[in-house]
């Protein structure tokens, strides 16, 4: 792998990823221009390869060091072409984690993608073609949110389908501050929040508790 390759990445150099990695990285971009031909896997706004790396896989791939590696899952809602789930899976793998990415995606076109990439590159995923909202008493370790739907929705998500979970990492974008600062109306929160490396206006909250306003019932349910 030429060095150009390897500087493309180098927002990733605290990651200490390997280059088997950065490989996979690659194996799974070609995928994805190949499909994207066919079917919409991803936006053509953002379907040049150096989109993909900065808007797709670097901004995946920083949520790492919130991901609970302790668990046996880590669940991504709304997968679409993998994003962050598939970028988590191939860091597992470099870093010999055993855990399972679960990735839901109820799209058919999508689904089979995720499920040709997971096998080529020998990842360990599991698929489910399913809408997740009519999924009740879920359980995993880190859950995982990225274009996936507004954030009310999500802790309502998580709040009604999940009976036991570590933590929910969202990715906010330029209006996030607006949204959160409102969800908190709602919702009593513990929650770290970080800058994103990929956008100065977005940044990323990983959500530790979970406590619905006016309710007694904690959605953060401790292993």
């Amino acid at each position: 792998m030429d060095q150009e390759i390897l500087n493309s990445y180098s927002r990733l150099n605290d990651l200490n990823v390997s280059r088997e990695t950065f490989l996979d990285f690659e194996n799974y971009i070609s995928m994805i221009l190949q499909k994207n031909k066919k079917i919409n896997i991803i936006s053509q706004n953002t379907s040049s390869k150096n989109a993909i790396i900065n808007r797709h896989i670097i901004d995946s791939a920083q949520i790492i060091d919130f991901i609970d590696l302790n668990s046996n899952t880590t669940t991504d809602l709304g997968s679409g072409g993998g994003f962050p789930g598939i970028i988590i899976a191939i860091l597992l793998k470099n870093m010999k984690n055993k855990m399972n990415v679960h990735l839901y995606e109820k799209s058919y076109h999508k689904s089979h993608f995720l499920k040709e990439v997971s096998e080529k590159l020998n990842l360990n995923t599991k698929i489910f073609r399913k809408n997740i909202f009519e999924i009740k008493n879920l359980e995993t370790g880190t859950i995982m949110s990225r274009a996936f739907k507004p954030m009310p929705v999500v802790l309502d998500l998580v709040y009604e389908n999940f009976s036991k979970y570590k933590n929910l990492i969202c990715f906010m974008g330029k209006s996030g501050k607006k949204i959160f600062e409102n969800s908190k109306n709602n919702w009593e929160l513990e929650y770290v929040e970080k800058k994103s490396l990929t956008n100065e206006d977005s940044f990323l909250l990983n959500i530790i508790k979970i406590k619905k306003k006016n309710k007694n019932k904690n959605i953060n349910k401790k292993n």
